[in-house]
C-alpha cells in the first residue's frame, strides 16, 4: 500500500492507495480537522488504526509550507512535520514530507481531459517543462521536468516574485498597496486576499461605487468569495472591474513562470479559486495577459494551458511521488 496525505490549516486528508495499471485507486480515504489535532502523527495513529494494519511500501505528505530536508513548519499549524520522525511512527524508511504545490505537481501527468478545463489548445512538447500556478490563500508555483523516465517536481516561492505593473493602471495599484504594505508580491493581488485587495484599490481610486447592500455583504461574508460572485452575476460592475483585473494579473504571472520555465510541455492553473471563476478565464483576459511577452508571444501562444477541476490533485500527487520514490529511492 501507498499512504498519502494532504495536510492544509484546515483540513488533513489521508487516504491508502494501490496500483492500478499506471494510475492509483483509492483504497481508504479520511479527512480530519487539523486545528483539532496536536500534529500528524497523531493524525496517522488514527487513520491506521481504524482498520486492518495495511503494509505499507512508501508514504508521501504535502505540507503548506516550505519544506528543507524533509522538514517543515507548516504555515497555518502549530506542527513540524518531519520525514524521519514520521518514518518512526510508520515503521517504514521511504517517508517524503514536501511542499503542497510539488504534489499537486505530480498529480498533473496522469489527470484526464475531464479533469481539465481547456484556455489554450497549443501544442505540447514531450518531453518539455511544464508549470504550475495555483493562486488561492497564497500563490503557489511549481515546475516538471523530464527525467528520461517520468516527471520530477520542483519546488518554487516565485508567488512571493516582486510585483511587476504592465501600465498605467498596474501602476496606480502598486503604488496603492505600497501605502499598506512594506512590499508588494504577486501574491499580494493573485490571491484570494488579492481579489479584495485589487476592489478596495478601484474602490478608493474612485472607478467605481459600491452599493449599500455589497458593504453589508463584504462585511459579513468573505469579502473575496462576495466580490468574485457578484462580478460573475454582472450584479456590481466595481465587482466585475476587479475581477477582470484580477484575471489579466493571474495570466501575466502564469506567463512569466511559463518563460522562466520554458514550459512547452504546459501550464497549470491549479488551487481554489480558478474553477470557481472559469467563466472570467474563458473570456480571453487571462490568455492576453499571458500571451503579451513581446518577441517571446509566439512561444506562449504555442503553449497548452489548462484548469485543473480535480481537488484531489495533491493528495493524488503525494500518492504517485511516493510511489516513484519507492521505485528509484
Amino acid at each position: 500500500m501507498i499512504l498519502a496525505g494532504d495536510t492544509g490549516g484546515t483540513k488533513t486528508v489521508i487516504a491508502l492507495f494501490e496500483e492500478a495499471g499506471e494510475r492509483l485507486r483509492v483504497v481508504r480515504e479520511e479527512t480530519f480537522p487539523s486545528q483539532d489535532y496536536g500534529g500528524l502523527e497523531e493524525i496517522l495513529t488514527l487513520f491506521l488504526g481504524g482498520g486492518s494494519s495495511p503494509v505499507l511500501r512508501a508514504a508521501c505528505f504535502g505540507v503548506a509550507g516550505p519544506v528543507v530536508e524533509g522538514r517543515s513548519e507548516a504555515t497555518n499549524l502549530p506542527w513540524v512535520i518531519d520525514a524521519k520522525a514520521l518514518g518512526g511512527t510508520l515503521g517504514i524508511t521511504s517517508v517524503s514530507v514536501i511542499n503542497d504545490l510539488v504534489a499537486t505537481a505530480y498529480g498533473v501527468p496522469v489527470l484526464t481531459s475531464e479533469e481539465l478545463c481547456v484556455l489554450n489548445e497549443g501544442r505540447s512538447h514531450p518531453g518539455g517543462n511544464m508549470a504550475l500556478i495555483a493562486a488561492g490563500t497564497g500563490l503557489g508555483e511549481a515546475i516538471l521536468f523530464w527525467d528520461g523516465g517520468a516527471y520530477q517536481g520542483v519546488a518554487s516561492e516565485g508567488g512571493h516574485a516582486d510585483l511587476a505593473p504592465r501600465n498605467a493602471l498596474e501602476i496606480e495599484l502598486l503604488q496603492y498597496l505600497l501605502t499598506r504594505y512594506h512590499r508588494v508580491s504577486y501574491e499580494r493581488v493573485v490571491s484570494g486576499p488579492g481579489i479584495f485587495n485589487i476592489y478596495a484599490f478601484l474602490k478608493d481610486a474612485g472607478y467605481g461605487e459600491e452599493p449599500s447592500w455589497l458593504t453589508e455583504r463584504l462585511r459579513d461574508e468573505d469579502p473575496s468569495a462576495v466580490i468574485a460572485e457578484t462580478a460573475l452575476r454582472g450584479e456590481n460592475e466595481l465587482c466585475t472591474k476587479a475581477l477582470r483585473l484580477f484575471a489579466s494579473l493571474y495570466g501575466a504571472e502564469a506567463g512569466n513562470l511559463a518563460l522562466k520555465a520554458l514550459a512547452t510541455g504546459g501550464v497549470y492553473i491549479g488551487g481554489g479559486i480558478a474553477p470557481k471563476i472559469l467563466d472570467q478565464l474563458t473570456d480571453g483576459a487571462f490568455m492576453a495577459a499571458f500571451t503579451d511577452k513581446g518577441r517571446l508571444s509566439p512561444v506562449l501562444e504555442d503553449m497548452p494551458v489548462r484548469v485543473i477541476l480535480n481537488p484531489k490533485t495533491a493528495l493524488l500527487g503525494a500518492a504517485r511521488h511516493a510511489a516513484l520514490r519507492a521505485v528509484t529511492p
